[in-house]
């Protein structure tokens, strides 16, 4: 098995927050007093990798991806953000 270093990408609106082929590994956010919703897509006009519902509970949210995460082909938009302040991706 190939190792690959982890890097990190943060972003508070719609938008790219990788370029290029990679691996989503994880995503971290915080949780506000409402529910809100998170949309990961390959590139900004590709398939969903990851559809978040979260939580109605402030405080911080954490998911590690099992395996190698999910292979993002062209890179990891940030395609929906509602009641989340921001979000951080962990790839590599």
């Amino acid at each position: 098995m190939m190792q690959t270093d982890v890097k990190a990408s943060t972003a508070g609106s719609v938008g790219a927050l990788v370029t290029g082929r990679t691996r989503l590994k994880a995503i971290a956010f915080p949780c506000g007093a409402s529910a809100g919703a998170i949309v990961l897509t390959d590139g900004a006009t590709g398939n969903t990798l990851l559809s978040l519902t979260t939580a109605a509970a402030a405080g911080e949210s954490y998911m590690l991806l099992p395996g190698q995460g999910i292979l993002a082909g062209t890179g990891i938009y940030l395609a929906t953000l509602t009641t989340v302040v921001s979000v951080t991706v962990f790839y590599g």
